[in-house]
């Protein structure tokens, strides 16, 4: 969340910043409740004091066989008044908190001002798009033929965007996530994690999908529910949360493979067609904890490795900043990767790499110690997806789809593939 000092201390220019995302917020009301908190709390400590005073004056009293009646009828209320007080108090703190714990991260400046993603700026792009001598299919026409990609069962079994896959297909998919392990742990230098599926609430709100996007989660529903996590970012980024670490230990660098599962709400209608937008999917994640100072050139470096692995593939990409009206809630940065997809003749996210700041480290209590000061400061903390798997398998059926309807497989995935240089339909599909 946003420093509550700086934002206290400037709360005209913290609503000027966020208005630049869309985001509109009162800060006449937080200044009021900020008054109201300050006199409640000045009231309540004059009423602790008051009461401390008269406790010391009733024991001495007794101490000198004094009558203490007219003491104690003085203070007879006094309990019923610093009850009712610290009870305002809370209410006021909680609002605080409230507002507090729902306004976006504050943009870096070099973000566009936009109002959505056609007002995205292109930075670069890398590859060539293919040409074909045929007309060109989308992954679900691919799979179909192929006798490999199954959503009747998939509906079946769960509803809609849900996806089941079959024989090369599903290995496929295994040996995209198998080399991104790879290039990110031996070419990167990645720590490999495993980390829970579900999670608490309090991970959610350390990484702030909570309690903004509570209606986008899954979850169970026992006495203290668990949430099933939309993204690796909440697990991994939570190792760091009620830590301090020591400056030789930074940057830590993480990357881990989950399924992630989204109830993609809001989105009805939207990409329905296949496996763009679905309720669960695979994605390698990549997490960065870094001093402040070292926060911009990290994200540089995490959205180049996220690239390679395209690069790898030699699949054409593009890399956009996203606009202020675009950037997630946590984010101060964004660049957002778009592989090329040939069944739509259009560029698709297949990666965001963000940088938070210290959005995310202040909700977690996620610190390092500065060794000029010896006193632990908050962390920097930045993910990208490196990249997702789904979507790779879908860029890659497109584009390298064949006229027959199979699928070569890219040179780098061969080592994976178990000798298989092309995916043929299935015999007897």
């Amino acid at each position: 969340m946003i420093d509550p000092k700086y934002l206290r201390q400037n709360a005209a220019a913290v609503a000027t910043e966020l208005a630049r995302r869309g985001f509109d917020f009162d800060a006449g009301a937080y200044v009021e409740l900020e008054e109201q908190r300050k006199k409640l709390q000045v009231a309540t400590e004059a009423l602790r004091a008051e009461r401390n005073s008269s406790a010391k004056s009733i024991g001495q009293a007794k101490a000198q066989g004094k009558d203490v009646a007219p003491l104690l009828a003085a203070v007879k209320d006094l309990g019923d008044r610093l009850d009712a007080a610290g009870i305002d108090l809370s209410a006021v703190l909680e609002g605080i908190q409230s507002i507090e714990y729902g306004l976006p991260n504050i943009l870096a400046d070099r973000v566009p001002t936009g109002l959505d993603e056609f007002d995205n700026r292109e930075e670069r792009r890398w590859g060539e798009i293919p040409t074909f001598e045929f007309d060109a299919r989308d992954h679900v026409d691919i799979g179909s033929g192929l006798g490999m990609l199954d959503f009747d069962s998939a509906n079946k079994i769960s509803g809609s965007r849900f996806t089941v896959m079959h024989a090369g297909l599903a290995r496929l998919q295994r040996a995209l996530i198998q080399l991104m392990l790879d290039t990110h742990t031996a070419d990167h230098g990645y720590q490999e994690v495993y980390v829970p599926y579900l999670v608490h609430s309090a991970a959610l709100y350390g990484t702030g999908q909570l309690p903004k996007f509570e209606d986008d989660q899954f979850k169970t529903n026992g006495e203290v529910p668990f949430y099933l996590i939309p993204t690796a970012e909440v697990p991994v980024t939570n190792i760091v949360r009620d830590s301090i670490i020591d400056a030789d230990r930074l940057p830590l660098r993480f990357v881990a493979h989950t399924p992630c599962f989204r109830s993609e709400a809001g989105s009805y209608g939207r990409d329905t067609r296949g496996m763009i937008r679905q309720h669960q999917f695979e994605k390698v994640e990549l997490v960065q904890m870094v001093r402040p100072s070292d926060s911009e050139a990290a994200l540089e470096e995490l959205t180049s490795h996220a690239e390679r692995i395209l690069q790898i593939l030699e699949l054409p990409y593009r890399v956009v900043t996203l606009c202020s009206g675009d950037v997630g809630f946590s984010a101060a940065i964004t660049y957002d990767l778009e592989v090329w997809l040939p069944g739509q003749e259009n560029y698709r996210e297949i990666s965001s790499c963000s940088c938070f700041t210290d959005f995310q480290a202040r909700r977690m209590q996620a610190r390092w110690r500065n060794p000029t000061t010896n006193k632990p400061e908050l962390l920097h903390t930045l993910n990208g997806s490196g990249v997702a798997a789904g979507r790779a398998l879908v860029a890659v059926m497109e584009n390298y789809q064949q006229s027959d309807g199979s699928i070569r497989i890219p040179a780098a995935l061969l080592p994976y593939m178990g000798g298989l240089t092309a995916i043929e339909p299935m015999i007897g599909y």
